[in-house]
């Protein structure tokens, strides 16, 4: 079949398909739908438990949500602690933080170095994975190609499916261990079959950290800078945990509730997490920059950067959607502390990287937007760590196409605390309700049927 035909009547059916699935909005009022699991004061609806993690934006009186500044803890303990606290030592945190969500205590100092010892023990891939799963079958996405990757995962586990807190526990590590050279490879895999670079298969250092195992495998020299590794391992201990709530957490609570194996529960996690709206945001953020200063003359004309961004909000500029991507949450309201701890090294890196005047230009772009939704919507909203992340992956010398695997990599001891939380506190499957609106119809003989395409 013609490609450009077969397309022409796909289009027909998609025609039929988008009728078909169009629902009255006035039925969501009607029948007081919690759209987006969301209450109409824009609060989650409480659909679970959790002790992982706690994000904490506003407290609600009377039924309304009260700005105040943004919190986030992980196992009870406020993130900019942790941060404090092993920055001050001047060693690396993310290894730390896996050990605090998974077994829900800081580790002692034997404790730390017991855990980067196993890690370092299963780093490596089965043999023949890389090869016969990521060499064979690169892809242009490097989340889908995780995804791939780690439900090919169960093949060379002996073990797969037995849910015991244990099982999961070995399989839960070794993920944490392995998912940093999955991703690692997949992107030399893409960046030499699609981009037509030259092809580097670096194994991973056992004493190295995670962060520093991901510069040394992305990068054809192995070289990285101790502040680069500090950044980057900064970064992934903020995107580490951010409760149950979020659309991937979530998403690993509702498919590890069916009762099914470790790899496709994690697998759905990415799969979620790829979504612009989610861990994507921070490519769209650097998409929207890329407009904006290819659209302002003058990066430190404020009148200008608020004209754009009045246009882009109006769903005249960049993509249409009305959306300041990196601008607003559905928890924080007043500031995000993870932007907030980003945004200052993030300025510590411009100003070592020349970078500062764009750097600038991100604060006004930050402001700006702040001040906009306050005097035309009667909103308060700060910046996510979406916003500054991107900024931060590049002054990295990290390409786009690694900036949501790389929030992947940080977020998989997060999503296997969920999961083993969920197995032992919830043994119930999740299944919300939805109701029908579709009207009442009689079968039609197929001879009697009108032609669709």
């Amino acid at each position: 079949m013609d490609f450009n035909s077969y397309l022409d009547k796909i289009t027909n059916l998609a025609n039929t398909a988008k009728e078909s699935s169009i629902i009255d909005q006035e039925y969501y009022n009607i029948y007081d739908v919690k759209r987006g699991l969301r209450n109409n004061n824009g609060t989650g609806v409480l659909v679970g438990l959790t002790k992982i993690g706690e994000v904490w934006g506003y407290h609600v009186e009377n039924g309304k949500k009260i700005p105040v500044d943004g919190k986030l803890y992980y196992r009870g303990i406020d993130v900019e602690e942790i941060v404090d606290g092993f920055q001050e030592d001047h060693r690396f945190g993310f290894e730390e933080v896996c050990f605090l969500l998974l077994f829900g205590v800081l580790p002692s100092s034997e404790d730390l170095k017991n855990f980067k010892e196993l890690i370092a023990e299963v780093r490596e891939l089965p043999y023949g994975f890389v090869e016969d799963m990521i060499l064979k079958a690169p892809s242009k996405d490097i989340m889908n190609k995780l995804m791939r990757s780690i439900l090919v995962a169960y093949s060379y586990d002996k073990d797969p499916d037995d849910t015991s807190v244990k099982n999961v526990l070995r399989q839960s590590i070794e993920l944490t261990a392995r998912v940093p050279s999955m991703v690692a490879y997949g992107y030399q895999s893409k960046s030499h079959y699609y981009d037509h670079n030259s092809l580097y298969i670096h194994a991973p250092q056992p004493e190295l950290s995670i962060a520093e195992n991901i510069l040394y495998m992305i990068r054809p020299d192995n070289v990285y800078t101790a502040k680069e590794a500090e950044l980057l391992d900064l970064a992934m201990v903020l995107h580490a945990e951010h409760g149950g709530g979020n659309n991937s957490a979530f998403a690993t609570h509702v498919v590890t509730s069916t009762g099914t194996d470790t790899y496709s529960a994690i697998a759905a996690a990415v799969g979620s997490l790829k979504g612009p709206k989610h861990g994507g945001a921070n490519i769209k953020v650097m998409q929207m920059m890329d407009y904006i200063k290819g659209n302002l003359k003058n990066w430190e004309d404020t009148n200008g950067i608020k004209d754009i961004l009045e246009k882009i909000l109006k769903k005249e500029a960049f993509d249409g959607s009305g959306l300041i991507y990196g601008m607003g949450h559905a928890i924080y309201t007043k500031s995000d502390p993870r932007a907030q701890m980003l945004r200052e090294k993030a300025k510590e890196l411009a100003i070592e990287k020349q970078r500062i005047e764009e750097y600038n230009l991100y604060r006004n772009i930050e402001k700006i937007s702040v001040q906009i939704f306050q005097e035309q919507r009667n909103r308060v909203i700060t910046a996510n760590v979406d916003f500054y992340s991107g900024f931060v992956y590049d002054m990295l010398n990290i390409p786009s196409e690694l900036y949501t695997p790389i929030f992947a990599v940080a977020r998989i001891p997060g999503w296997c605390a969920h999961r083993i939380e969920q197995l032992v506190s919830e043994p119930k499957i999740i299944r919300p309700a939805y109701k029908s609106v579709s009207t009442k119809a009689q079968y039609v003989p197929i001879e009697k049927r009108e032609r669709v395409f």
